[in-house]
Parts: structure tokens; C-alpha cells; sequence
């Protein structure tokens, strides 16, 4: 469906949990969160539910987020129903990669399309640093399980931060230099503990690579579902891109929605507004009404986010990256 400035909606970001087995210091306190109590979780059945009817009004692209989706159990079983769904096209994950070697053969079954691992760093104390009490190696083991099948295109995510994982950027990219992994260098987002940490620069993250792989060449074709923009490098299997929000901002060309993994639907990452599909499922409206409210709150969508803007608006999110479902 296409939303008020006529920009085509056809894939939603689906959060199954908002518990994590990292502590990544720019999306989760130290000690945690108060999870969200299980009865107002979304079950399995309410999200196939969703899909069925997003898929009736033109999503075709589904990707499961959390928190960390594979601490949820029988993460397969929700992914070959949704696969099954007349309408949907590609079901792709986002994972931190701790459990991704043992639930990877059991994903692939289900019809999983695509894979991101989150990691920051290469170097096991950074990396412990930065999530507090990840383990590199399982990460690493996990993609490498994934490169076995070739059919599944596998993206690693990476959000640079200033003083902390500066010099892993070019381990980082080295990682697409022999293998086919795309590299994506995230920017950090002013969100919740997001806004207390100093990220690093688009312009100076391809400086760097540069300087040390030659000359970043425009690749024009696409790679996946969402805004990112990539690059080739000579003699690199894989590709680089980059998903800056705040410095590039690319709202005209949003295609996205969320859905937060207690039901609520939102059309921006950076806002508060949305709707509470939960609530509606539960209260016994029917499937038209449900679809009705769907399209009223996609078309409403945001025009752009304000992260430049000083002022703290009352609308903007003030949930942190983990119960958001980023």
C-alpha cells in the first residue's frame, strides 16, 4: 500500500521479544529491563494472524527483530507459517549471533531468506565491552555455519562508536574482503541510551576504508529490503553499505513499518505515535475492521524524522532500542 506522501509500505520489522542475551551498551542498561509480562507478549498465533492481513494489504516483506528473537523458543515454527502466507516473499532475521549455530539448520527448514548478525567488534574484549557478556567466538561460528548455505544471503550489521570500536571498522570490512557477506555500518540512533554515546561519521568511516582498500565504487544493485546504500570494493567478494538515518536521511524512500513485539504498530522509529493491534485483536474486532485501522495508521505515516532538532518533542519514542524493536 502506499502512504500519504505516496511512498510504497510492502515491508514490516516484527519484534517477537524485547528480551536480549547481550547487554549492548547503546540499546540495554547493564542490569537489564523490566520485560514486558509474557501475557502481553504476542503469541505466535496473533502475529501469523497480523501477517495474513498485512499481506492483504500489500506487505510482502517480513523481518524478525527482538530484542533478541532466537531466545524466544520455537523461533522456526513462527517463520515457516509466516513463509507459508500467500503474499509474503521473504522472511530475513536480526540477530546478535549468540545462538545463531545452534537454531541455524532448523531456520533454514522453515524457508528463512536472509540473516543480519549484529557485531560491533572482532576483538574478543572489545566485543565483551561492548555487549558486557558476549562471547565473539559463538557470533563467528554461527555466520560461518550460515556461509554453508548458499542460498542465504548473509549481512553483517555494525554500529561504529567513537572511542570505543573505532579500530575495528577495517577487521570489520576485511570480513567481506573472501567471503559473500554484505557489511552494513550502522549510525548510531539518538534513541534511548543511544543519545548519550558518540557515533562515527559515514563520510569518516569511508575515509578510512579507503585509505586502506582503495576507492568505494557506487553498487546500484539492491541488497535486501531496506534503505541501505553499498558499495564495491576491488578484489572484496561481499559488499559494504551503510544505513545512515540521522546524516543521510532517506524518509522519501522508507518503506517500512514496526511492530513492536507487545502489538504496537509503528510507522516511525523515531516517534511514539502508532497503533495498539494488540488491544484490537483481543477486544474481538473483526479481520475488515483490524485491516481498516492497519491502513489508516501506515498511511498516517511520519513524513521524517527530526533527530537534528534539539527540542524533545512529547511524541517522539522514549522506549530504548530493545523495546522497540529497532
Amino acid at each position: 500500500m502506499f502512504d500519504i506522501y505516496n511512498r510504497k509500505i510492502d515491508y514490516i520489522r516484527i519484534s517477537v521479544t524485547d528480551r536480549c542475551n547481550l547487554r549492548c551498551i547503546y540499546c540495554m542498561p547493564e542490569k537489564g529491563i523490566q520485560s514486558i509480562d509474557h501475557k502481553d507478549i504476542l503469541s505466535y498465533e496473533e502475529i501469523i494472524y497480523l501477517c495474513e492481513n498485512f499481506a492483504k494489504i500489500g506487505i510482502s516483506k517480513i523481518k524478525i527483530t527482538g530484542g533478541e528473537p532466537l531466545v524466544r523458543d520455537n523461533l522456526a515454527y513462527l517463520i515457516k507459517k509466516i513463509k507459508s502466507i500467500q503474499g509474503i516473499n521473504n522472511v530475513t532475521l536480526t540477530t546478535n549471533g549468540i545462538l545463531l549455530e545452534e537454531q541455524i539448520d532448523s531456520l533454514v527448514k522453515s524457508g528463512l531468506d536472509a540473516v543480519n548478525v549484529s557485531i560491533d567488534s572482532l576483538d574478543e574484549i572489545a566485543y565483551k565491552s561492548i555487549t558486557r557478556i558476549g562471547d565473539v567466538n559463538k557470533v563467528m561460528r554461527g555466520i560461518n555455519k550460515t556461509l554453508k548455505y548458499k542460498h542465504i544471503v548473509v549481512k553483517v550489521n555494525c554500529v561504529p562508536i567513537a572511542g570505543v570500536n573505532d579500530e575495528q571498522i577495517l577487521d570489520i570490512t576485511k570480513m567481506a574482503q573472501n567471503k559473500n557477506i554484505s557489511i552494513r555500518f550502522i549510525e548510531l540512533m539518538p534513541i534511548g541510551l543511544g543519545k548519550k554515546i558518540k557515533g562515527i561519521s559515514e563520510d569518516r568511516i569511508k575515509m578510512i576504508i579507503e585509505e586502506n582498500f582503495g576507492k568505494l565504487t557506487v553498487f546500484n544493485k539492491s541488497i535486501g529490503n531496506g534503505p541501505s546504500n553499498y558499495y564495491s570494493l576491488d578484489n572484496f567478494q561481499g559488499k559494504i553499505g551503510f544505513i545512515s538515518a540521522v546524516s543521510h536521511k532517506f524518509c522519501e524512500k522508507c518503506n517500512r513499518a514496526r511492530l513492536t513485539s507487545n502489538g504496537f504498530l509503528k510507522t516511525c522509529l523515531q516517534y511514539s505515535e502508532g497503533q495498539n493491534l494488540n488491544t484490537l485483536i483481543r477486544s474481538g474486532k473483526n479481520d475488515e475492521e483490524i485491516i481498516e485501522i492497519i491502513k489508516k495508521t501506515i498511511y498516517n505515516k511520519p513524513r521524517e524524522n527530526r533527530f537534528l532538532e534539539a527540542e524533545d518533542y512529547e511524541n517522539f519514542e522514549q522506549n530504548i532500542m530493545s523495546q522497540i524493536g529497532g
